[in-house]
């Protein structure tokens, strides 16, 4: 049975491109090479599509990072049909050009391993939906969704499912209506509260604001990454994370406990430092278990979501109640990533996560296979359309 041919498609335009790297180096040597033929495909941050060379000695977000800079630009059509990426004739270097260059690089699926801004939020699922190229995760509705916390939280209303009560600003807003919007967080809100950019993750451009001389400043910053801002209530909480797998009958993972050394799990917590601890399984009693997994699934599906996600949870300490702060449709693949870590413990060691996504994306083209986009209309006699 021949191989599929998989690309593997990390870096990207958006301020999460080194986490990219990382998720995409575990992937890539996670992969089964008895099943698949891999193809690394890197996106600079300027948005070029590059095909790295071979990567010599370990695989690791420094290698591909290097090798970044000796690939070769090329190109994926949108036209249905084609799956395949072109190597453009502007390569660095003859040593870059890779064996398949003096052709159009066929590909069976793609894995996109990307974080943020034009990779998470539904334009590269775009691209591969015009490409007719079957794609691991949320198809473009559930990513753009799932990149925007605001409509995220707007769906979770509608289904009734439990959120933190929050407020959204929008960038033009603050900067006509600053003293307005300001009185109108201090009459609704309490501090400490957090304020971050509605549509982007690893908890980028957040602040927990304790006071209110660091609330405008907080709002600048987020606004830096956005133009929605959110303002949340802050929650003396535990934080949970639980994964998703499936297309229209998903599953959920055994729960699992964030344990940050530092005030709350920001950027830094999650990937510059090696103090965050996880307890996973999460201790807690069966029925909580039960409520985290149903309310998951109910999260996913709200937002329209197949394939994979994770789902993070805030449970109060004091009142014992759980509330849903967000979706992420690309979790981290990274070693230290609860994604596939929660699976791990739920009984899906990593390759096998990866082949059951991989089937998945294949599942869902196929069924989408079966849509059809156009009509033959009755023509009037002459063979002329009736108007």
């Amino acid at each position: 049975m021949a191989k599929l041919r998989v690309g593997v498609l990390f870096g990207g335009r958006s301020s999460e491109h080194e986490v990219s790297l990382v998720s995409a180096a575990a992937v890539l040597r996670s992969l089964d090479p008895q099943k698949y033929d891999v193809v690394p495909i890197g996106i600079t941050k300027d948005g070029r599509w590059m095909l790295p060379p071979p990567v010599s000695g370990a695989l690791t977000h420094a290698s591909l990072r290097k090798a970044l800079g000796e690939a070769t630009p090329v190109l994926l059509p949108a036209e249905p049909g084609s799956t395949s990426l072109i190597p453009l004739n502007s390569s660095p270097s003859p040593a870059a050009q890779p064996e398949t260059s003096s052709s159009s690089l066929h590909l069976d699926v793609v894995f996109p391993v990307l974080h943020g801004t034009f990779g998470e939020d539904g334009t590269v699922q775009g691209l591969l939906e015009l490409a007719s190229i079957p794609y691991v995760g949320a198809d473009v509705l559930g990513s753009a969704v799932g990149m925007d916390k605001e409509v995220q939280k707007r769906l979770f209303l509608q289904a009734k499912l439990p959120v933190v009560s929050y407020l959204c600003v929008r960038r033009h807003a603050w900067e006509t209506q600053r003293e307005k919007i300001l009185a109108a967080i201090r009459r609704r809100f309490r501090f400490p509260l957090f304020v971050k950019p509605a549509a982007l993750g690893s908890s980028i451009g957040i602040t927990k604001v304790r006071k209110a001389g660091e609330l405008p400043p907080a709002i600048e910053h987020a606004a830096e990454f956005g133009e929605k801002i959110l303002i949340e209530r802050a929650v003396r909480a535990r934080e949970f994370e639980v994964a998703i797998l499936g297309n229209q009958e998903p599953s959920a993972s055994l729960p699992g406990e964030v344990l940050p050394a530092r005030d709350f799990y920001d950027y830094t917590a999650k990937y510059l430092e090696d103090t965050t601890r996880f307890r996973v399984p999460a201790k807690l009693p069966p029925p909580k278990v039960r409520r985290l997994q149903e309310l998951a699934v109910a999260a996913f599906r709200a937002c329209e979501c197949e394939g994979m996600a994770r789902v993070d949870f805030l449970l109060d300490r004091a009142s014992g109640k759980i509330f849903i702060n967000e979706i992420n449709t690309i979790p981290g693949f990274t070693a230290i990533s609860m994604y596939p870590k929660l699976w791990e413990a739920s009984g899906l060691p990593y390759p096998a996560l990866l082949d059951r996504l991989i089937q998945l994306a294949l599942a869902r083209h196929q069924r989408k296979a079966r849509t059809r986009y156009s009509v033959q209309l009755p023509a009037r006699r002459g063979g002329v359309l009736k108007e």
